[in-house]
């Protein structure tokens, strides 16, 4: 656990849906047949794993950043940024302060360029004590997406 915990603005649970998002997302593949115009069960549904122009996994990524407020959008960046070992707990308020230089309307494009985004929140969240697993195990049937940008209680 780390030394010093952050006071999170972002939801863990919030963190985790964006998280297993990003590893949907991060798992798509280039179209191979871009063209193809048969069904999807002929073709073994193989689509759902191809990246689309209208990816709903995509939208759905996007959709949930772009409605963090200020405060939650700066506890992802730096998350992601711990996460990945560029910052640690110590370091959290620079983390946070860095993090305003990634332009607001930029932030969903800047994390779907980090592929391993899905890992480095994780990795991060690990450190304060939270679980993927646990995260998991409270959502039983399958993740709910978040209310996000109104803050925590």
């Amino acid at each position: 656990m780390a030394d010093i915990e952050p006071d999170l603005t972002l939801d863990p649970d919030a963190a985790f849906y964006i998280a297993l998002k990003a590893r949907e997302y991060a798992a798509k593949v280039e179209d191979t047949d871009p063209d193809e115009g048969s069904n999807p069960t002929d073709d073994g549904n193989v689509d759902v794993l191809e990246t689309q122009s209208d990816d709903a996994v995509e939208e759905e990524l996007r959709g949930v950043i772009d409605s963090l407020n200020e405060d939650q959008r700066l506890d992802l960046i730096a998350l992601a940024w711990v996460g990945r070992g560029d910052f640690d707990f110590g370091e959290w308020a620079e983390a946070r302060e860095s993090a305003r230089e990634v332009d607001p309307a930029q932030t969903a494009q800047y994390l779907l360029d980090m592929p391993p985004l899905a890992d480095y929140l994780e990795a991060s969240l690990s450190e304060l004590g939270y679980s993927m697993e646990d995260y998991l195990d409270s959502h039983l049937t399958s993740p709910v997406a978040p209310e996000v940008g109104a803050g925590r209680d």
